[in-house]
């Protein structure tokens, strides 16, 4: 079945361009079954490329799914109109009585700050613990992940010497994970990043299983087990032209930057990327989709502490 979305926000159009099932909010109240709610907290300063990318995954199930967009509330885009943001989002003071059967917590271009000296870092830790009571899995993406992970694990993240960024190829370390299920041995992942969390400091905990990781990037998905979180470190979310978009981005402004690692054909930026993790990218969020399906509770108020 499609995601509901509100039937003029930006990214509808494009989706259904693409393909990607989507109901208008007038034939869904028609339904009579519940549909998942899924809330996406987005970090991100283009907050409609991010609603696409995460749309787009979430989309394609063939779950009904209800996804509400959720944004910190004393933080200011810069580069989202206020007029998108009061038609579309809610703050999480808004929304933090509701329950969710899933959450998604993304990036942040605030990688190289400390957490505590993030301006909305005090907001953020409150959420972290509201996942626990009010939300049955959230997926937490790239600084989300880190700051998550931090938050739960106090597992600090470090700088790297050079940005990691390009395309890397992947292991599949747990073929038994609920997550992984279909997934290759081995499978490329986009990567863009200045810092890390290290296997060592997160192999201290027994409460965390790595289920993907790079031999050259290091680890990129982690599973908290009683917990029911995800982090996810590097993007597979990413559309084939975002690394690139980031690269021209920095050339043009005069900024050092490497070219992308395994991304452009002969390593010529001027001949297009190809997509070699799309597939991959719909699995996980097709299998977190079908986990959250198969176990959360039927009324959502009966979502609750996770111990």
């Amino acid at each position: 079945m499609p995601i509901k979305i509100p039937d003029t926000l930006p990214a509808f159009e494009t989706l259904v361009q693409e393909g990607v099932r989507v109901m208008t909010e007038t034939a869904a109240i028609r339904q009579d079954i519940r549909p998942l709610q899924i809330g996406l907290l987005n970090l991100m300063p283009n907050k409609i490329k991010t609603e696409i990318q995460m749309a787009r995954l979430i989309g394609a199930s063939p779950l009904q799914v209800e996804l509400s967009l959720v944004r910190v509330g004393n933080h200011k885009a810069k580069n989202t109109s206020e007029d998108h943001l009061f038609s579309f989002y809610q703050t999480w003071e808004e929304i933090k009585h509701r329950k969710f059967d899933g959450f998604i917590i993304t990036g942040a271009p605030i990688e190289t700050l400390p957490y505590e000296d993030v301006t909305y870092w005090d907001e953020m830790q409150q959420i972290f613990d509201w996942t626990r009571t009010n939300v049955h899995s959230a997926m937490n993406v790239c600084w989300g992940a880190m700051a998550a992970i931090y938050h739960f694990h106090d597992i600090p993240k470090h700088a790297l010497t050079e940005k990691a960024f390009g395309v890397y190829r992947h292991k599949n370390l747990k073929p038994s994970s609920v997550y992984l299920n279909g997934f290759s041995d081995n499978f490329e992942v986009p990567v863009s990043r200045w810092t890390e969390v290290r296997r060592a400091d997160i192999e201290k905990s027994d409460t965390l299983e790595i289920l993907m990781e790079s031999s050259e990037m290091g680890v990129c998905l982690v599973h908290e087990k009683k917990g029911n979180r995800l982090y996810i470190f590097n993007h597979v979310e990413y559309d084939s032209t975002s690394l690139g978009d980031e690269y021209f981005r920095d050339v043009n402004a005069g900024v050092p930057i490497k070219m992308p690692h395994n991304y452009f054909p002969h390593n010529d930026p001027s001949i297009p990327p190809q997509n070699r993790w799309r597939s991959h990218a719909h699995l996980l969020f097709g299998n977190w989709i079908n986990e959250i399906y198969q176990t959360t509770p039927y009324n959502l108020e009966d979502i609750g502490e996770d111990g």
